[in-house]
């Protein structure tokens, strides 16, 4: 007698297998492919339109004048992107900057020393005052955004106490009248200035040095997963045994002293103690980090997402310049450009999850 059913119950292995072989997974489509290089497309076509607006955009010399303006911000924003993987956040790095451009000018100029001890007055600046933002805000419990603030302030209005509020330049008259005999050296001005080749500029080489041991650092090291453990979920990393609150201190320990570089690097090129130089460094550091969420999908801060970040400001800003835009438009467009290429990413993202 055959007792076997005409229509056998489908074997429940089958879906499995079919599932794990990946035969139900979707599609890489076009928001896909929009939400993970919208960003970078946006980044060529300025490129293009600045290019054909302007043929002298794409010259060899302007193209590296561009990364050497980048170099300032990416370093800034560099240390800004190691707070934010710990979900804080950094307000004092253009004063920490603008900071350290005064102590170096101050160092050299006024107190007619050189090179060396300016750099290292200036990276020690730079680490005390992310120590010190990291134990307002570890030990203090100051939230980071205040803490950062209120050191900004303090940073701002203590950098223009020793000049009375001046600029430092040679030969210029100290308070008790009379005249710094002091200079820069042809060493440190050669930190801002020199260029390998006659092409490359030092700056965008001690740029690209940086960001790759930060990459390194964040992305292959056990302290850079601890560093992204922390701001993932804190409690829980802190529950592992991590030492969460030295973690967090040298996080903007880092911060401070990638701010500082820049500043011994804009010290170098301008030649001067100038007050106002550090003016724009802290938006457009920020900008270039925060648009770091949006390269390549990651929805999160990285390193490389920041130094594309920073070209993405740099390249916009040269480009405007080149084109005359009004000064007072800049901003204007700046603004436009990068809420809509955020937009462009996130907003696609969200909706494909909906």
């Amino acid at each position: 007698m055959n007792t076997q059913s005409p229509n056998p119950a489908p074997n429940p292995v089958l879906p499995a297998t079919a599932a794990s072989s990946g035969a139900g997974k979707p599609a890489f489509t076009v928001k896909d492919f929009v939400i993970k290089f919208g960003l970078l497309i946006i980044l060529a076509v300025m490129v293009i339109v600045f290019w054909r607006l302007e043929p002298a955009f794409a010259n060899a010399r302007n193209l590296f004048s561009i990364l050497q303006a980048v170099s300032v911000t990416a370093l800034l924003a560099l240390g800004v992107t190691v707070t934010l993987a710990i979900a804080g956040f950094d307000l004092s790095i253009g004063s920490t900057a603008a900071m350290s451009l005064m102590a170096s000018s101050y160092v050299m100029v006024i107190l007619n020393q050189g090179t060396v001890l300016a750099v290292l007055v200036c990276l020690a600046l730079g680490a005390f005052i992310g120590f010190l933002n990291g134990v307002l805000i570890v030990k203090g419990r100051i939230p980071d955004l205040l803490a950062t603030l209120g050191m900004m302030f303090l940073l701002l209005g203590l950098q223009l106490i020793p000049t009375g509020g001046r600029s430092i330049a040679k030969g210029m008259t100290l308070s008790d009248g009379s005249a710094a005999t002091g200079s820069f050296t042809d060493a440190f001005l050669a930190l801002g200035r020199y260029r390998l080749f006659d092409l490359i500029p030092l700056p965008v080489i001690i740029m690209l040095v940086a960001a790759v041991i930060l990459w390194v650092f964040m992305e292959r090291s056990r302290h850079g997963r601890v560093l992204y453990a922390i701001g993932g979920n804190e409690k829980a990393t802190r529950l592992a045994g991590a030492p969460v609150e030295r973690y967090k201190i040298a996080a903007y320990m880092i911060s401070g002293l990638f701010a500082s570089v820049g500043g011994i690097l804009l010290a170098a090129r301008v030649g001067r103690g100038d007050v106002t130089s550090g003016s724009s460094l802290l938006l457009d550091s920020v900008a270039a980090a925060l648009i770091g969420y949006a390269v390549l999908g990651a929805k999160k801060p990285n390193v490389f997402g920041t130094a594309i970040g920073a070209l993405f400001v740099g390249t916009l800003l040269n480009g405007l310049t080149m084109l005359n835009a009004p000064y007072y438009a800049q901003d204007f467009v700046k603004g436009l450009v990068l809420v809509f290429a955020l937009l462009f990413t996130f907003g696609f993202a969200s909706s494909q999850r909906r």
